[in-house]
């Protein structure tokens, strides 16, 4: 399907630049956090129990957190969970500052972080086809737009900074992630409002939230969106538990050199991000997003193998590529498919299946690496990835997609029948409205 080119709004370039420098601060933190912990322990379980701890609240709280965003305005939820989050690192870096600084203590702050960055992401994704009136075309370029700054700052520019500062003092990292939440508020505030979600009388919070759910489970184009980044999560930070020892014990790389390898990855990032709509256009969305899919795994496979740090850095580069497009590329699908008083709570289930899987893949990796080798979690990885290429191919092929966008267009829009009924019958598995009950 083609779709009309049109302007993004002025307010998405305010939307931008809050992720921007938001997304600066979160890759300090991404480096500096399991350096900061290694200066406390070389235990692969207690480096876990951190990683773990951050992804905590998407499994506690996430479908719920949804149907919370649902009923809330998604702007004035962006700003209040920028400014908690600003004031809860005051606490680590006060304590890094007096030298008390524990695995306790950081794990705890990963999980408040974590559970600030629930309803911030949740809150985005929802208010983004509101801002740019659900139109597929724009949501791709914002998300493209919105995924390469994210990962310019958060994995190219944010790690060596991280990793700079932390060799100044242990509370430098944690002050700047501080400082960089405060300026986001600041910059979501002044965001356009959109229209509130409308309240949906005499329903519980509970039964919002199972709707939600039932909705993505029940549509088979959902749900392999949804089983991707959930498969992927495990692999993802299986590696990324062990990968600073990795890094250290089998590439003989420092501290600064750690941050140079997660700019690696981040540069394959930007460039996955950049080509994500000509993968699109080229393949079809669904067939992009299957290819992306086994770049990633045969990437890990060749960092598990890498004998030195440049092959390493190379495996990660084309990783992060695969990455890049893959986060382009699904959500702008979901977010064009979802209908709006949905939105909120279809996301959080999708990112509730990822990061849940994200502790397991943590202590996965821990306990791979101990009983194993470091090396282990890295395979494993590679092979989940691989085989989760294969099974969710069909789920999302290019008839599905296609097919998605056709029931989602408005009566008067491009593809769609001129009836004005939606097709549901060409997508084998994906709910009718009434399926979904919302009363």
């Amino acid at each position: 399907m083609t779709f009309e080119r049109g302007k993004l709004p002025t307010g998405f370039g305010r939307l931008w630049t809050a992720q921007t420098v938001s997304s600066l601060g979160d890759g300090v933190t991404h480096a500096a956090l399991p350096l900061l912990a290694l200066t406390l322990t070389r235990d692969p379980m207690a480096l876990a129990v951190v990683t773990a701890a951050g992804t905590l609240p998407w499994l506690l709280f996430g479908v719920l957190g949804g149907a919370l965003v649902d009923r809330w305005d998604r702007r004035r939820t962006m700003w209040t969970a920028d400014v908690a989050r600003a004031a809860l690192l005051a606490i680590p870096t006060a304590a890094a500052a007096l030298d008390v600084l524990s695995i306790p203590l950081l794990a705890a702050v990963a999980f408040l972080l974590g559970l600030g960055g629930l309803f911030f992401d949740t809150a985005a994704t929802a208010y983004l086809p509101d801002l740019l009136s659900r139109d597929p075309a724009l949501l791709e370029r914002a998300n493209s737009r919105l995924r390469g700054a994210q990962t310019a700052m958060s994995g190219f520019a944010g790690p060596p900074a991280g990793s700079a500062l932390l060799a100044l003092g242990r509370a430098f990292p944690l002050l700047a992630d501080a400082v960089s939440f405060m300026l986001s508020a600041l910059l979501v505030r002044s965001l356009p409002a959109t229209p509130r979600p409308v309240p949906e009388a005499r329903e519980s919070l509970l039964r919002q939230a199972r709707a939600g759910a039932s909705y993505v489970f029940r549509d088979r184009l959902l749900l392999g969106l949804a089983l991707r980044p959930a498969v992927g999560n495990i692999a993802f930070i299986a590696v990324e538990t062990v990968l600073a020892l990795f890094a250290h014990d089998r590439l003989g790389i420092d501290t600064y050199g750690f941050g140079l390898l997660l700019t690696a990855e981040a540069t394959g990032g930007l460039l996955g991000a950049g080509v994500a709509s000509l993968l699109g256009r080229r393949l079809g969305t669904g067939a992009a997003l299957t290819c992306t899919a086994a770049v990633e795994g045969l990437a890990v496979l060749g960092l598990a193998a890498a004998p030195n740090p440049y092959v390493a850095g190379l495996a990660l580069a084309v990783c992060g590529a695969g990455m890049g497009a893959t986060m382009v590329l699904g959500p702008s699908l979901r977010q064009a498919i979802v209908p709006a008083h949905l939105m909120g709570r279809v996301a959080s289930t999708s990112r509730m299946l990822a990061m849940c899987a994200a502790p397991f893949g943590a202590f996965l990796g821990g306990w791979l690496a101990t009983t194993y080798d470091v090396r282990a979690p890295l395979y494993t990885a590679a092979g989940l990835l691989l085989a989760m290429t294969a099974v969710t191919a069909t789920m999302t092929s290019n008839r599905r997609v296609e097919a998605a966008l056709r029931d989602a267009a408005p009566a008067d829009g491009p593809g769609h029948p001129e009836s004005g009924e939606p097709v549901r019958e060409s997508v084998p598995g994906r709910p009718r409205p009434t399926e979904v009950p919302e009363r």
